[in-house]
């Protein structure tokens, strides 16, 4: 530990080694590390009333890149700062067990203390290559729920019904007001007074009257998600609670109230996995999703802290709730259904609705992207605006799982096409790195599943998939049904990423006019095709559509079969559009239900 003594030359406190200083400074530093990067991090954060004021997509866009890139930069920050004050000794186990310690205590009182430990093994995971998790420098405790020993309540406006719904929502709209004023105040009261006496009643029967309104609760901070601001709370009367939120839009004239949510299933879907995160200033994140809890009882935790933000937290929360879960079940990992993937190997525990995927170490014909560039589409869906259609991805490395709990035929699979990536130790299986995905039903096996009227339904979906990925600049590039699932809402959700590009890099073509009858009964393209040439007119001849669900989906689609559409679209996003793509159905979204 002789450099250990020599890297300090600070006057040392009576009684204390140059070690005891030593850790007292690591841990300090560490603390500090983490409050620089909150500091930052809300500090991008509070930047969304001023952009959603503005109008300003754009800079929307750009806080969403930065605050997601900022994690890893502190990170890399602190490992250095860590390295250059440890020395030859950065990789000391006992020292970094002391500065755990220390740095335990220095963060006790600290809310949502649980993110400074993450932090914490961030920078150990990587300093050291941690396998598996090492207790002595790292915060397991894989039996810990992070919201149970939270008692003291977010800070919420609580609205009394004082026998007006319209006087109730005037009080709402009073407090929650911007820069920008409401285009019409009075009007604004009465779309949402309305569209809550229209839930109320619709659920009514011969002999259950309406629901009596008793109160609104809200969290006071507002919710920013790209281009619309939620009103999150709640809605409760004698005997019953729902959720409540109000979306906004800022349009040319000011404020509007763009949709009122009352029902779980569309305010699940405004918190989904398939979102990008909110931006919403919160003290106390706990608190926050303890309440959505009481909303969305359904919803994991580790999803909740994703989207709002803390993506590392929800990382942590995701491999406790697997490892518990792993503790309390017996199944194994098997084979994830639908067809076998030529770059990706999936697998699923039957029991836990999530995918696990690992890149193969040699893709089949007619796969011709490497490694790497599997690795960069998976990151820039990591940053892109997901718009609800694309499922996100979250990335582990270096894990250990019993070999026990993996069928023969996924060890098999295991072995011979990713040893690049897996290996054994003892009775343990080690994976380098692998990303884990919310399960879904592949599209083509719920099409052949489902009612007539379900699979209509679903294709339809599957068409507007393709136009909201398009109007956020995603080209899907595999359009198979496989590559797409369906959620327990039954949406159309787009999860294989080893085709995906932009779509302003594409060249969109119409196919060629044959100069000849030999020219089209050639297996081959009798014309010259560049790298990034589409042909969307060809698309459908490789759906697998029976004709029913071929003649429904072009109906309602068929412009997305051709490549004019496309150009159109490249050209909107070239002008500098901001094409939007909306978790709800405007105004009267509950009559819809989820879709």
């Amino acid at each position: 530990m002789s450099s250990i003594i020599e890297s300090s030359s600070l006057p040392l406190p009576p009684g204390n080694s140059p070690r005891d200083l030593l850790v007292e400074q690591c841990a300090s530093a560490l603390a500090r590390a983490f409050a620089d990067y909150n500091t930052e991090y809300r500090a991008i954060t509070r930047r969304a009333p001023h952009r959603f004021e503005e109008r300003d997509w754009r800079g929307s866009q750009r806080d969403a890149v930065e605050r997601i890139e900022l994690y890893e930069k502190c990170v890399n920050r602190a490992v250095a700062q860590m390295r250059n004050r440890l020395g030859e000794d950065v990789n000391e186990r006992a020292v970094w067990s002391s500065i755990k310690r220390r740095f335990t205590m220095l963060i006790e009182t600290l809310p949502d203390r649980e993110f400074d430990k993450t932090f914490f093994n961030s920078v150990t995971r990587r300093t050291f290559g941690t396998v598996g998790v090492d207790a002595a420098v790292e915060f397991v405790a894989l039996d810990f729920d992070p919201i149970a020993a939270i008692t003291a309540q977010i800070q919420t406006s609580v609205y009394v019904n004082r026998g007006s719904l319209e006087l109730l929502f005037e009080d709402v709209l009073t407090e929650y007001r911007f820069r920008t004023p409401y285009v019409d105040f009075e009007r604004s009261i009465q779309i949402i007074t309305n569209e809550v006496r229209a839930q109320l009643e619709r659920d009514a029967t011969a002999s259950q009257p309406p629901l009596q309104v008793t109160q609104i609760e809200f969290i006071r901070t507002v919710f920013f998600q790209m281009t619309r601001a939620y009103v999150v709370g709640r809605i409760s009367g004698p005997g019953w609670m729902r959720p409540f939120v109000l979306a906004l839009k800022n349009s040319d004239s000011g404020i509007v109230i763009d949709a009122v949510m009352m029902d779980e299933d569309t305010v699940s879907i405004l918190f989904s996995f398939t979102r990008s995160y909110f931006h919403a200033d919160l003290t106390h994140v706990g608190q926050a999703v303890v309440f959505l809890k009481s909303i969305l009882p359904l919803k994991a935790v580790s999803e909740l802290y994703t989207v709002l933000g803390r993506a590392k937290q929800g990382k942590t929360e995701r491999y406790r709730e697997l490892f518990r879960h792993l503790q309390q079940s017996e199944d194994q990992f098997i084979h994830a259904p639908g067809e076998r993937g030529l770059v990706m190997i999936c697998f699923t525990l039957p029991s836990y609705d999530v995918v696990f995927k690992i890149i193969r170490d040699r893709f089949a014909y007619p796969k011709n992207v490497l490694r790497e560039e599997v690795l960069q589409k998976y990151e820039l869906v990591f940053k892109h605006d997901r718009a609800g259609r694309l499922v996100d991805a979250q990335e582990f490395k270096r894990l250990k799982f019993p070999v026990a709990r993996f069928s023969a035929a996924v060890l098999e699979e295991l072995n011979n096409e990713a040893a690049n990536t897996v290996h054994f130790e003892g009775d343990e299986l080690v994976i380098g790195h692998m990303y884990i995905e919310r399960r879904m039903t592949p599209l083509n096996l719920y099409l052949r599943d489902a009612s007539p009227r379900d699979a209509e339904l679903a294709v339809l979906d599957y068409g507007q998939c393709i136009r909201d990925l398009a109007v956020t600049n995603i080209f899907a590039g595999d359009l198979l049904l496989k590559n797409f699932g369906v959620t327990r809402h039954g949406r159309v959700i787009f999860y294989d990423y080893d085709e995906l590009c932009a779509v302003s890099d594409c060249r969109f073509r119409e196919v060629p006019q044959a100069r000849h009858e030999e020219d089209e009964m050639r297996a081959e393209a009798w014309f010259h095709v560049n790298e990034n040439d589409v042909f969307p007119e060809t698309f459908i001849n490789f759906l697998g559509f029976d004709e029913r669900l071929k003649t429904v989906f072009l109906e309602v689609h068929g412009e997305v079969m051709t490549a004019q559409w496309w150009r159109e679209i490249q050209q909107r996003l070239q002008e500098g559009d901001v094409l939007e793509v909306l978790p709800y159905h405007r105004h009267r979204v509950h009559v819809f239900g989820s879709f």
